[in-house]
């Protein structure tokens, strides 16, 4: 396998039968009409050595895992996302966004690709630095996983034709404030020309930028009268 130069991995979030089919008691209407762009970028990634997470929801059948705001809809709606489960409503993925020998497989248990998975610590033991998120939907698993990737010093892109949310206005709404909190928005056709990212040279700039500083990291005096520190406790 060739270096992954970029640094990046694309996280391909819950693309599944039981969001995608029209069918399923947990479906995004919009969710179907992007699986050819994020088909495309899976492809692209391959090509780029990019490693590929296939991050998804599979439930447990008695139910002791799914959230208590979802609950009452999963138990409605015939218990969809069962293990290996195949057909509208469960948990099997579209032809293109199947993990082939090279990917990764995530298996999350709520919104966030972070939460209590082993996602953070395989990108880190990988160098990765940048995360590149895909899927549905973007209020919900796409956001929550931008802010975690956020709060743990990863560079956030947001394929933003491969991500959807149940009405237009919401989707642009989110993907606006994510830009806003620093996301960098790309297409699915601009990411075939994605190259080196810029996110670890940022981040030894900053590194140098400390070590070369003389500014301790926080006010301190040896003096006990001298009260200057954050918590002279």
């Amino acid at each position: 396998m060739r270096k992954n130069t970029t640094k990046s991995a694309l996280l391909v979030i819950d693309m599944e039968d039981a969001f995608i089919n029209k069918n399923s008691p947990l479906c995004n209407p919009m969710a179907e009409a992007i699986i050819p762009a994020c088909v495309r970028a899976v492809n692209s990634a391959r090509a780029k050595s990019i490693p590929v997470f296939f991050v998804k929801r599979v439930y447990r059948n008695n139910g002791s895992d799914v959230e208590l705001t979802r609950y009452k809809r999963w138990d409605d709606g015939g218990r969809p996302l069962g293990p290996s489960s195949i057909g509208e409503g469960s948990a099997q993925a579209p032809e293109g966004l199947r993990p082939i020998r090279g990917d990764y497989t995530i298996i999350k248990p709520r919104f966030s690709a972070f939460f209590q998975t082993e996602l953070d610590l395989i990108l880190r033991r990988l160098q990765v630095r940048t995360v590149i998120l895909c899927g549905t939907a973007t209020p919900n698993c796409i956001r929550t996983t931008a802010y975690d990737a956020f709060s743990l010093d990863y560079n956030v892109l947001i394929l933003q034709d491969c991500c959807s949310s149940i009405t237009q206005e919401i989707q642009v709404a989110n993907l606006a404030d994510m830009a806003r909190v620093g996301a960098q928005l790309m297409t699915s056709a601009q990411f075939e020309d994605y190259q080196e990212a810029a996110a670890e040279k940022n981040i030894q700039a900053i590194l140098e930028k400390v070590e070369a500083s003389a500014i301790a990291p926080e006010p301190f005096s040896d003096s006990q009268s001298d009260v200057r520190s954050i918590d002279n406790w």
